[in-house]
């Protein structure tokens, strides 16, 4: 069972910790040399890099870092949370989630996520895509939860649907190829509302 609590990120530094399903969402910290080397080894992943290629260029720990604090400055403002997706019991950081692009007015933003290298196979990504849709609905509070990604990205699309965001169709050139800034692909868009029901299988 799931459990949300603590305050909106809109009005607090200090980010709440949702937890359940095996697993706990922290704040991400950019002094940590252990949290900015693990968001470094994700963000450097050659399976994260096939299917995603980030606005900003991270290559080394001063690059995580100031990535992790652009993180930190919007979670401030209130348009986008990142958690560290962590095991409940010990501690391990396994990858990471952010609700993003949160528009306040419209109750909509957009879910991303990755698991590290050694935390895959164990359900990591459809545990922590529960937890925190859960908590983003009861506490921001959202209406409709986005999750796009690459049309060929099978296993991204199987998460979704276990964890019921519905398939919604196909966005032409929304996302970049692979590692360029200067070429597009196609991205599967599905979407999850606040009144959908609970998903089963998952």
């Amino acid at each position: 069972m799931a459990h949300v609590h603590g305050p909106s990120p809109a009005s607090s530094l200090s980010l709440p910790e949702p937890h359940g399903h095996g697993l706990r969402l922290r704040a991400w910290d950019a002094e940590s040399e252990d949290d900015a080397g693990a968001w470094l080894r994700g963000l450097r992943d050659p399976e994260f890099r096939r299917w995603n290629t980030p606005l900003r260029t991270v290559t080394d720990l001063a690059d995580a870092r100031e990535s992790l604090r652009a993180r930190a400055r919007a979670a401030a403002d209130g348009t986008s949370v990142s958690f560290r997706i962590t095991d409940e019991e010990s501690g391990t950081t396994l990858g990471h989630i952010g609700v993003n692009e949160i528009n306040r007015v419209l109750r909509v933003a957009r879910v991303g996520y990755w698991v590290l290298p050694e935390a895959r196979g164990r359900g990591v990504a459809a545990r922590a895509l529960l937890l925190a849709t859960g908590w983003a609905f009861a506490e921001l509070p959202l209406h409709r939860l986005e999750l796009g990604h690459a049309r060929d990205h099978g296993v991204s699309c199987r998460i979704a649907e276990r964890c019921g965001f519905r398939a919604e169709g196909l966005l032409r050139g929304a996302m970049f190829e692979a590692g360029r800034r200067d070429a597009f692909r196609d991205v599967h868009l599905h979407a999850r509302l606040a009144t959908d029901p609970e998903p089963t299988r998952a």
